[in-house]
């Protein structure tokens, strides 16, 4: 695979931590959320560190389609179809005020951004089906979402769902605003720096990793997967890759487009100086589980070049998320009644309004405050027996594939088996398109030289 679109120029690289030191909040994890969460904080007069394993975006944030929008494929239909009325316009709200924020950030500082229509459209009748039941989903929450027989697609469909006024950024662009503000703000950042460890120290948290020790008031896990396994959040999860391509074109599409067929097609235009690159989506599937890699992005190359007036590939890149067994992501304590480690996760694909909503709820929450939209992102309550029948399901799933994989592994000459994550014992499978060990169990990644690339698992593979 080539590099990431949004990641493909050169950036700015900040230091490593090393030794001791101390803080009023440290921040886990540099992508969107981190970086908003860290803004907010700074911004409140509060000292931030923020601690990025890797580089800045490299998650998520710097693989997303990077549209911002209320209107997302199916997903107000099925959090109505598990929860109650309030909890969707609570959700809806929250997305809101996360769309809000970062338009009006992006037009105060002059990031590169445009206002298109979001569509969920369908090309088949059961996927009509779904999207007429997306379209009473927005309606029941608020939304003016209209439907309408034509798509502006260059391919037959049978209609769908519009909103308007819908924002699509850049998101390199954007997070290097954001950490220009950080330090605007007085805040730090460092990179290449991995936290292996988080425990309660005197009336703080002390976070350490490899040459580094802060003691925090606060602690933000904004890491995908909360790098902890206390409350047990990998067994409420499902990690998720997913595929992008971007090519030139000389087709404008008017708007953002999500196909909510059983295999769903993303489409949104980019950018590009005076001319424009055409970026398709789609192709998801558990991380480390289902077909090969490799043929998954080939597929959707093939798709994009026999559904669209596409030229030349100039990228390919894949992503990874997280969806939640409720359908709702989570912002709030690690624990209930500790209000000192937070975390967010759970976005579904949906990173951008849920990171900026995330983050202002984490910053109220420091402060002891909760607006009421964020009932709809706690990570405790009642509703979460309602996701125990699908986290059954997960955590059924992931002990067939713990099982399977070592029966497959106890086989093999001990020069031929594959790698234990370093986090559960599950047995990588290699992703020849990445060139990455992956896990089925709960989505850790491991480079071909054992480092680290997706948590939970914080401890890198020794590979003879």
């Amino acid at each position: 695979m080539r590099s990431s679109l949004w990641l493909d120029h050169a950036r700015s690289s900040y230091p490593p931590l090393a030794g001791e030191s101390s803080y009023d909040v440290c921040v886990v994890g540099g992508g969107l959320t981190g970086l908003l969460t860290a803004l907010h904080l700074a911004h409140a007069g509060r000292s931030v560190v923020l601690l990025e394993a890797r580089r800045l975006g490299a998650g998520a944030s710097g693989r997303s389609t990077a549209k911002v929008s209320l209107l997302q494929g199916t997903r107000l239909s099925r959090i109505a179809s598990r929860n109650a009325p309030a909890t969707l316009r609570h959700y809806v709200e929250a997305n809101r005020e996360g769309l809000a924020w970062l338009r009006r950030f992006c037009e105060d500082h002059g990031v590169p951004h445009e206002i298109r229509p979001a569509w969920t459209y369908a090309t088949t009748r059961v996927g009509e089906l779904r999207a007429r039941a997306e379209l009473a989903a927005c309606r029941a929450a608020g939304l003016p979402a209209r439907w309408s027989d034509e798509v502006d697609l260059p391919f037959p469909s049978r209609g769908g769902v519009r909103l308007d006024d819908q924002l699509q950024v850049h998101p390199g662009d954007l997070l290097e605003e954001l950490t220009d503000e950080v330090f605007a703000a007085g805040g730090a950042i460092h990179e290449g720096t991995r936290v292996t460890g988080v425990r309660p120290d005197g009336d703080g948290i002390r976070v350490t990793g490899r040459h580094m020790s802060v003691h925090a008031r606060h602690v933000v896990l904004a890491t995908g997967l909360p790098i902890l396994d206390r409350g047990g959040f990998f067994a409420r999860l499902v990690a998720e890759r997913s595929y992008l391509t971007a090519f030139r074109s000389d087709w404008r599409p008017t708007g953002m487009y999500l196909s909510c067929d059983a295999t769903t097609r993303s489409i949104r235009s980019v950018p590009e100086g005076d001319d424009e690159l055409l970026l398709v989506g789609g192709n998801h599937h558990t991380t480390g589980r289902g077909p090969d890699e490799t043929q998954q992005l080939d597929e959707l190359v093939a798709w994009a070049r026999d559904n669209l007036p596409v030229g030349d590939l100039t990228h390919s890149w894949s992503a990874q998320d997280q969806t939640s067994t409720t359908g709702l992501p989570y912002a709030g304590p690690l624990l209930p009644g500790e209000g000192r480690i937070l975390v967010a996760t759970g976005y579904a694909k949906w990173g951008f309004a849920n990171a900026a909503a995330a983050a202002l709820l984490l910053t109220k929450r420091v402060y002891g405050d909760e607006p009421a939209w964020g009932e709809a992102m706690r990570t405790w309550s009642p509703r979460e027996v309602t996701g125990l029948p699908a986290a059954a399901l997960v955590n059924g799933s992931a002990g067939v594939h713990m099982a399977r994989g070592w029966a497959c592994r106890l086989r093999h000459p001990d020069d031929e088996r594959a790698p234990v994550c370093t986090h559960l014992g599950g047995v990588l499978r290699w992703n020849d398109a990445e060139q990455s060990w992956d896990c089925p169990l709960h989505g850790s990644r491991f480079g071909a030289d054992g480092s680290v690339l997706e948590g939970p698992a914080t401890g890198r593979l020794e590979l003879g």
